[in-house]
């Protein structure tokens, strides 16, 4: 979840007037401040949450291996205000994804006690939360769902069209099996699902830029 003013939502236009009151409640938690390396984890799957991360800004992304040793990445995120551990915090369970410092971040520490007495002490606080919440639970199962559901080059062109219109919570990556991932496929399939839009004239695959939309009307066509 962000800790910023929610733009939709039913509450969103009280967030809008109380963000400064909620944000210094969140900051009165900070228990500490450091910086994590590129590529270390910022939470492990599996591992008891005990407090939360706030990153203000960088890069970040966030995967599950599953005991059969395959892996779904959910993608990257450019961090804005971003909060992790929420959900982990609330029901008590182990960590569910591995948080990724894509690059060099600096997080801040919210400690889960102090958390703890600002939620039950102050109501609008634990309002805030669950709005943010809730939002962010539709948004990771609206992905889950189409993944599951449709087939690959369907998910990789709706993936495409929204990356154009960036109204998507996450992004993609560079390399084509973290890709793969993305789509809970192996390589070889990722590959085949992009010739076939090629093949349709929807996209082209550059060696500097990666995919390229040629047929952004067609591509919304498709998806549609």
């Amino acid at each position: 979840m962000q800790l910023k003013p929610l733009s939709k939502g039913r509450f969103h236009t009280l967030w809008q007037q109380k963000h400064d009151e909620v944000e210094q409640i969140m900051l009165d938690c900070i228990s500490e401040a450091k910086v994590v390396p590129a590529h270390q984890k910022l939470m492990r799957q599996g591992e008891k949450v005990s407090s939360l991360i706030l990153v203000k800004k960088g890069r970040v992304s966030l995967g599950y291996c599953a005991r059969n040793g395959r892996n779904f990445q959910l993608g990257t995120m450019d961090c804005d205000s971003q909060l992790f551990g929420e959900m982990e915090f609330f029901s008590d369970y182990l960590c569910q994804l591995d948080i990724i410092a894509e690059e060099e971040v600096e997080i801040e520490v919210i400690c889960g006690d102090r958390l703890q007495q600002a939620l039950t002490h102050k109501p609008i606080f634990a309002l805030f939360f669950a709005s943010a919440m809730a939002i962010d639970y539709q948004d990771t199962i609206d992905i889950l769902t189409r993944r599951m559901l449709y087939p690959i080059a369907y998910n990789i062109a709706y993936d495409l069209y929204h990356q154009h219109l960036n109204d998507r919570p996450v992004d993609g990556f560079t390399k084509c099996y973290l890709e793969a991932e993305r789509f809970a496929t192996t390589d070889r399939v990722y590959r085949r699902a992009v010739k076939k839009l090629e093949e349709l004239g929807l996209i082209h695959r550059d060696k500097e830029e990666g995919i390229v939309i040629c047929d952004l009307e067609g591509l919304k066509a498709y998806i549609e």
